[in-house]
């Protein structure tokens, strides 16, 4: 059974830093390129920041660049988002997304397009709430 299950959220103040976490279940993490995904109150979901599965090549929102880290440890089957210097506007539901890499020379593509959302990822997790409020 395929599972992407995301934690690590919370409430933080503005300025504060949280990590979240997104295991990876029933699939080989390696073969799939991950994404971040939020959707704020009101709004509609956004990437937020994705990364290869063959040589990790990374794409950051532009407002979260210089922030936000994503990284990946496939012998864990888990991806991680650490968001620094959180603003108030990075609250909302975050879920992590999975996509299939169907070949090494598509990576830069597959990032790019899972997370502005011309590409529709094969698996979502349930999502993880993250406040970030004075």
């Amino acid at each position: 059974q395929v599972q992407l299950v995301e934690s690590g959220g919370g409430f933080v103040q503005p300025g504060g830093s949280l990590r979240l976490s997104c295991a990876a279940s029933g699939f080989t993490l390696g073969d799939y390129v991950i994404g971040w995904f939020r959707q704020a109150p009101g709004k509609e979901r956004e990437g937020v920041s994705c990364i290869g599965a063959s040589d990790g090549r990374t794409y950051y929102k532009e407002s979260v660049t210089g922030r936000f880290t994503i990284s990946r440890d496939n012998a864990k089957s888990t991806v991680y988002l650490q968001m620094n210097s959180l603003e108030a506007e990075d609250t909302g539901v975050y879920d992590c997304a999975a996509e299939v890499l169907l070949d090494p020379l598509f990576d830069s593509l597959t990032v790019q397009g899972m997370c502005i959302g011309t590409l529709a990822p094969d698996y979502w997790g349930q999502g993880s709430q993250v406040t970030v409020s004075s």
